[in-house]
């Protein structure tokens, strides 16, 4: 049995949003994906396992949470952590460290920090910065787990426009 690096409800968040693809695909932004969201070294033309997508999500989250608890200076709950893993996980930990939604959080402005996921539902596709329908979905999903609440999880799912 692995171990999770963040809480299930973070882990099934991100496979919602993600879909499992064992064939690699273009993301939006033009990135090689395969898995539920997994890039470092996908080359158009790679297939994977089930088993493979598990462990590279296993792989990805941990480097994610890492991130996290190396960004984060005040105490945060197993969903916030988790919440902030799966946006790390999408976003990069880049976009974590100079958001005001860090600076907040760090601040202690719980309840502000929340309030900023919805900002970050734009990505760049073909040159142009756009709003994406599963990003909007995606940050309320991250927002209402970060507030305690069940993760209810709208939007296309394995769409491929959930990634920034």
């Amino acid at each position: 049995m692995t171990t999770l690096p963040v809480c299930q409800a973070a882990v099934d968040l991100v496979k919602h949003f993600e879909g499992l693809y064992l064939n690699a695909y273009l993301c939006p932004a033009g990135v090689p994906t395969i898995g539920y969201g997994h890039t470092a070294g996908v080359k158009m033309g790679h297939t994977i396992t089930a088993e493979q997508a598990d462990a590279f999500l296993a792989a990805d989250l941990t480097e994610a949470a890492g991130h996290v608890d190396a960004l984060v200076t005040v105490p945060v709950n197993d969903d916030q952590r988790g919440a902030l893993s799966s946006f790390v996980f999408n976003l990069g930990a880049g976009s974590l460290a100079g958001s005001t939604l860090l600076k907040l959080l760090n601040a202690g402005d719980y309840s502000g920090a929340a309030g900023q996921f919805g900002r970050w539902i734009y990505a760049t596709v073909n040159g142009k910065k756009t709003q994406l329908p599963g990003l909007v979905a995606r940050r309320a999903a991250e927002e209402a787990l970060f507030q305690g609440q069940t993760a209810q999880a709208h939007g296309d799912v394995g769409t491929g426009d959930d990634s920034a």
